[in-house]
């Protein structure tokens, strides 16, 4: 029988409990289980928009820079074709479908085995999460060097392309990763899901030190992550009913697949007040919702807000109701996993923090930046229409003044509607090591 050593060996517990093994095996089986579903997810989506036929066999490596994307990594573009032609592109977009579901399944393979406990020590924390911080960092590594390719691009016909043809100028554009901010961002990522994965879960072990800090804490982290994956699941069925009625299937399970968090996210900020600015212009577009592209596409910065949506629609102000309704909700959620003995003022501050804090995410995650442009000889936009700009980024100040005064006024009114609900009991209330 081989030695054991003691981070891998099962502790036992009063009474008789033991807690579960988290040893290097298991965080073999988390990182893996995470790859997978991102990568699942990604290709289903590239899939559905059409990747699939890219030319070179591209499509297994534009799906890893979509996971690498997913987690915070850079991609470098690039293009060029020799001296006479030129090609600037960038692109800054997080596809927060990748991204919730690999949240999700990290967070669960980081929680499982230590959900039979209710402390744990800091150091013990620490290499169960360093554990896991290695085999992602290993795993980000192998993706980076994998997603990278060379597209080339058509002139077309006419006297761009004879030129092209007498110089033997084939433009191309390509993408690789930045495989040192990859793994920056790629570890900061990682180390947020598995923060909020302890913040958010009655079932993990807290450092004796911290278990003071969850009365306040865990229940409005509870709350807000409750409250975002409402607005996905709301988005899911929306999706489904349009796919369902107005066709444009694979279309719709592209956006789905890859960036539905970012559109529902994006109007529940909208809800709040919040205004956004953009443009859209050339071949890009937004793929869903059309109001979105109508908004943005003008000669100059366009702004996004309820009242300029309205313009065009008016239906969109019950996205107002929409939130209202929810973070209603959300508070209350929050107010009935908090102690009996929290006050209104308490409630209203904790949710007004919680919720500035989840606008800034948004905000930060849900940017959108891109921008192709091709010359030949100095001449641009050749081909009709082959450059083009796509931007949308928020007014983060006003998110955040917005998000404080709707979090003030729904966390009092939330704790309210919850002074006669029953508390299981006070979070902390037991012994060191038992559950509640």
């Amino acid at each position: 029988m081989s030695p054991q050593t003691p981070s891998d060996q099962a502790v036992v517990r009063p009474g008789g409990k033991v807690a579960a093994h988290h040893g290097w095996l298991q965080a073999v089986l988390a990182v893996l289980a995470g790859m997978i579903v991102m990568g699942v997810v990604a290709a289903l989506g590239l899939w559905a928009a059409g990747a699939a036929d890219l030319p070179d066999k591209a499509y297994p490596r534009v799906v890893a820079a979509t996971v690498v994307t997913a987690v915070g990594g850079t991609i470098e573009l690039s293009g060029g074709a020799g001296v006479i032609a030129d090609t600037k592109a960038g692109l800054t977009v997080v596809p927060l479908s990748v991204t919730l579901a690999g949240a999700l399944v990290m967070a669960a393979g980081f929680l499982r085995p230590m959900r039979h406990r209710a402390v744990a020590g800091t150091t013990e924390l620490a290499g169960w999460a360093a554990r896991i911080a290695v085999l992602w960092l290993l795993a980000l590594v192998a993706l980076a060097l994998f997603a990278r390719q060379n597209f080339s691009i058509s002139l077309g016909d006419g006297t761009i392309s004879d030129i092209g043809d007498l110089f033997g100028a084939a433009p191309e554009v390509g993408f690789k990763t930045d495989v040192p901010l990859t793994l920056v961002f790629g570890v900061l990522w990682l180390v947020g899901v598995l923060v909020l994965a302890l913040l958010v879960s009655r079932a993990a072990p807290l450092p004796p030190r911290l278990l003071r800090f969850q009365e306040s804490v865990r229940p409005a982290a509870y709350a807000m992550v409750a409250l975002l994956l409402a607005y996905v699941v709301l988005g899911v069925v929306i999706a489904l009913v349009v796919a369902a009625t107005r066709g444009h299937t694979a279309e719709t399970f592209a956006v789905l697949l890859l960036g539905l968090p970012n559109l529902v996210w994006l109007a529940f900020t909208l809800g709040l007040g919040v205004t956004w600015s953009g443009r859209v212009d050339g071949p890009f577009g937004l793929p869903m919702p059309h109001l979105l592209d109508q908004v943005l596409r003008t000669p100059d910065i366009s702004t996004l807000n309820l009242r300029t949506l309205a313009d065009f629609d008016a239906k969109v102000w019950w996205l107002l109701v929409v939130d209202a309704v929810l973070l209603l909700a959300a508070a209350f959620l929050m107010a009935a996993r908090s102690p009996a003995r929290m006050r209104l003022w308490q409630h209203a501050v904790h949710m007004a923090i919680a919720l500035a804090l989840t606008a800034l995410m948004i905000c930060l995650m849900g940017r959108i930046s891109a921008h192709y442009g091709l010359s030949v000889l100095g001449i641009g936009d050749i081909g009709g229409g082959l450059n083009g700009e796509l931007f949308l980024r928020p007014e983060l100040w006003t998110a955040l003044g917005f998000a404080v005064l709707w979090g003030l006024v729904t966390g009092f009114l939330g704790g309210l509607l919850a002074k006669g609900v029953r508390r299981r009991g006070e979070i902390g209330a037991e012994g060191p090591g038992v559950r509640s």
